[in-house]
């Protein structure tokens, strides 16, 4: 791999695992309002659910930024995002500019999936 593509690699493993890590910390200060959240939604064993999710989050990121076990990272975070998605997204429970917002998070959310979908298809 030429030394311009690694940079854009390195650049791109940097972002999505940043933006992870920043969403788990964000988490952590917004524990009680998701855990209840996650509760009215039916999630069993809600706070440790969060919990769960938090490190996902915060570890997958980690190794992203860090470049080791990018496509176990890379799934891990595709597959919190399969599972977050509906329940924070939730777009047909909405209307007017509350439901577009939502359709915008999925849409997002489908975005970063892509991404890690090109991050496993790079991995070593």
């Amino acid at each position: 791999m030429s030394a311009d593509i690694s940079a854009i690699v390195i650049a791109g493993h940097l972002l999505l695992g940043g933006a992870f890590i920043l969403a788990g910390i964000r988490n952590v200060l917004n524990a009680p309002l998701l855990t209840q959240l996650m509760s009215a939604r039916g999630v069993p064993q809600a706070r440790l659910m969060l919990w769960l999710g938090i490190a996902l989050q915060i570890a997958a990121g980690a190794l992203l930024i860090a470049g080791i076990w990018t496509a176990l990272a890379a799934a891990g975070l595709i597959l919190f995002l399969l599972v977050a998605t509906p329940m924070f997204h939730n777009f047909w429970g909405h209307q007017g500019p509350e439901r577009a917002a939502k359709i915008n998070g999925v849409v997002g959310n489908v975005a970063l999936i892509g991404g890690f979908l090109v991050v496993i298809a790079g991995a070593p």
